[in-house]
């Protein structure tokens, strides 16, 4: 029997990938927001694929802000930005 492979979907394209393949980005119990490179951190998560044109929609559309329902720091968006270019 073939092991499970955890599929989530990515914010940006729709499409259910593993979760291995893309970024995590967590809203805490304490409602703060972070990128969870890891994906081991406790909270709320949202996936976003790897590539730089899944970002910019989700930039474009705000789709984070719109998961989390708060507005997500310009911190955390420069973070996803370096590890996706």
């Amino acid at each position: 029997m073939a092991k499970k492979i955890p599929l989530r979907m990515c914010l940006g394209c729709r499409e259910m990938k593993p979760k291995s393949e893309l970024l995590r980005v967590v809203k805490s119990p304490a409602a703060e927001i972070s990128p969870d490179f890891d994906g081991k951190m406790p909270g709320r998560g949202a996936y976003i694929c790897r590539s730089s044109e899944c970002f910019n929609r989700v930039v474009k559309s705000n789709a984070l802000a719109r998961t989390f329902k708060m507005q997500v720091p310009e911190s955390v968006m420069e973070a996803l930005q370096k590890e996706v270019m």
